[in-house]
C-alpha cells in the first residue's frame, strides 16, 4: 500500500478520529498486523503534542491460548494492575485509539460459557470506572487489515494479495481521499443534517418492515435525540468515535420493543460468528431468539446480565451507502454496522438524552436509558426495508423507502 495514503489515513484517525490535544496522553489498543502503520499513528498524536503515547499489542492465538488454559478464577480475576490503569484512566482521560485487525474466527473452539462468567464477574469491578469517564474522553474505533481478517473475505486471493485489497476497501469507506480531512467535515454536516430532522419531529415511535420477516416496533425516548458523524466531551472537544460511519442514531427508552427482527448479516462476537439469527421482542426485551450457527453464543450474549435483552441503540444507514456498495460483507462490526441500518442490545448513550451533561448515570437510566455490560450491534436493514416514524399526535412520516432516505 502506497505510504502517502496510509499517512492521510493515520492523520485522519489523529486528528479528526480522536482530535489529540497538547499535554494529553494517548492508549493505542491493537494487534501485531501493522506495526508501521501503528508507528505512523503514533507519529501523529506527537505532532500534535502528545504527552506520552502509549501502544498496548495483542495477539489473538495468545488470547485463545489464555481463554483455553487459564481457570475461571483467574479470568474472572481483578488484579491490583488492572485497578492502577482503571484508575489513570479517570485520573489522566488518555485519547484511546482501537485499530481492529482480529481474526473473525479467531476464537472457535474456546467455552463461550467460561468467558461470559469470567465477564460477568469482572464487570462490578469495571463498572464504576467506566461511568466516570463517561462522555469525558475523546475515542477512536478504526480498522487495518490482519491476514487472517483479509482471507476471510477473499479466500480466493493469496495472503499479500488478500491484505493489500482489504487496505484498498478500508481506505475507500473511511473517505481516505485527495482531502480526506475536508472529506469528513462535509460528511459530518450531511449527518448532522439528517439528525436535526429526526430531531425536529419528535417521533414517539419507529415502525420497521422487511419482506425477510422483521416487523418490528420501538419506543423512542420522549427526551431523546439522534446524533451521528462527530460529537463533543463534555469538555466540549469535538471528536469522530467511528472512523468510517454512516449513521445517525439515538437510545431508544427501555421497554418499549415488539416484534420480530431479522439479521441480514452474521455477527462476529467474542471470536465467533452467530449467523443466519432473528430476535422476537416483547415489552422491550428478546424473548425469543434463535440462530442457525452459534445458537449457544447467541444465547450466552443476551444473558449476560439484565439489561442484556434490552435494546441500547437504533441506527439508521442507507442501504445505498459506499460500505453497502462495496458488495463486501467485511465479518467486522465497524464496517458492517455501517452497511445497513442495525440496533443494539445492552448499554444505551447517555448523550442520546437532552440534558444528560447536568444528569448522572443513575438519573439517565431513570430517564430510559438501558445499562449493561455489553453492547452489541447486529445488521437487520436490507434492500425493501421501509421505516415509518410515528409522532405522539399519531402523524406518520415515511423516513426509509426500500432501503434508503425517503427525506
Amino acid at each position: 500500500m502506497d505510504k502517502k495514503r496510509l499517512q492521510k489515513y493515520a492523520e485522519l484517525i489523529v486528528k479528526c478520529g480522536l482530535n489529540v490535544k497538547e499535554g494529553q496522553e494517548v492508549v493505542i489498543t491493537c494487534g501485531l498486523d501493522q506495526p508501521e502503520f501503528v508507528a505512523m499513528c503514533v507519529e501523529e498524536c506527537y505532532k500534535l503534542g502528545a504527552e506520552r503515547v502509549r501502544v498496548k499489542w495483542n495477539y489473538m492465538p495468545v488470547d485463545k491460548l489464555n481463554l483455553t488454559y487459564r481457570t475461571l478464577e483467574s479470568l474472572s480475576d481483578f488484579t491490583d494492575i488492572d485497578k492502577a490503569e482503571f484508575e489513570r484512566r479517570v485520573n489522566k482521560l488518555p485519547c484511546r485509539l482501537w485499530l481492529d485487525s482480529d481474526d473473525p474466527d479467531g476464537l472457535n473452539g474456546t467455552d463461550s460459557e467460561k468467558i461470559s462468567k469470567a465477564n460477568m464477574a469482572r464487570f462490578p469491578f469495571i463498572k464504576p470506572y467506566r461511568d466516570a469517564v463517561e462522555n469525558k474522553e475523546q475515542w477512536c474505533i478504526a480498522a487495518v487489515p490482519g491476514k487472517e481478517w483479509a482471507l476471510k473475505i477473499f479466500p480466493e486471493l493469496a495472503a499479500e494479495e488478500a491484505v493489500e485489497k482489504l487496505w484498498e476497501n478500508i481506505l475507500l469507506c473511511s473517505r481516505v481521499d485527495d482531502d480526506p480531512i475536508l472529506a469528513w467535515k462535509n460528511h459530518n454536516e450531511e449527518l448532522a443534517k439528517r439528525c436535526k430532522f429526526l430531531n425536529d419531529h419528535k417521533f414517539e415511535r419507529l415502525e420497521y418492515k422487511s419482506t425477510n420477516g422483521t416487523d418490528f416496533s420501538v419506543g423512542l425516548n420522549p427526551r431523546g435525540r439522534f446524533a451521528g458523524g462527530g460529537e463533543y466531551t463534555l469538555g466540549k472537544t469535538y471528536f469522530n468515535p467511528n472512523i468510517p460511519s454512516e449513521e445517525v442514531f439515538t437510545s431508544p427508552v427501555k421497554g418499549i420493543a415488539e416484534g420480530k427482527v431479522v439479521a441480514t448479516k452474521p455477527l462476529s462476537y467474542q471470536g465467533k460468528l452467530i449467523e443466519n439469527f432473528w430476535f422476537l421482542f416483547k415489552d422491550g426485551k428478546v424473548v425469543e431468539a434463535h440462530a442457525e450457527k452459534n445458537q449457544d453464543v447467541l444465547e450466552k450474549m443476551i444473558s449476560m446480565d439484565e439489561g442484556a435483552a434490552y435494546l441500547g441503540e437504533c441506527a439508521l444507514i442507507a442501504y445505498d451507502s459506499p460500505i453497502n456498495n462495496t458488495g463486501i460483507l467485511f465479518y467486522n462490526t465497524l464496517f458492517d454496522e455501517n452497511a445497513s441500518c442495525h440496533l443494539a442490545l445492552g448499554r444505551g448513550f447517555n448523550e442520546c438524552l437532552e440534558g444528560f451533561e447536568t444528569m448522572t448515570v443513575e438519573e439517565c437510566e431513570k430517564a430510559g436509558i438501558n445499562s449493561s455490560m455489553i453492547h452489541v450491534d447486529f445488521m437487520f436493514g436490507s434492500k425493501d426495508m421501509d421505516i415509518v416514524g410515528v409522532t405522539k399526535d399519531g402523524k406518520r412520516v415515511q423516513i426509509f423507502k426500500n432501503g434508503n432516505w425517503a427525506i
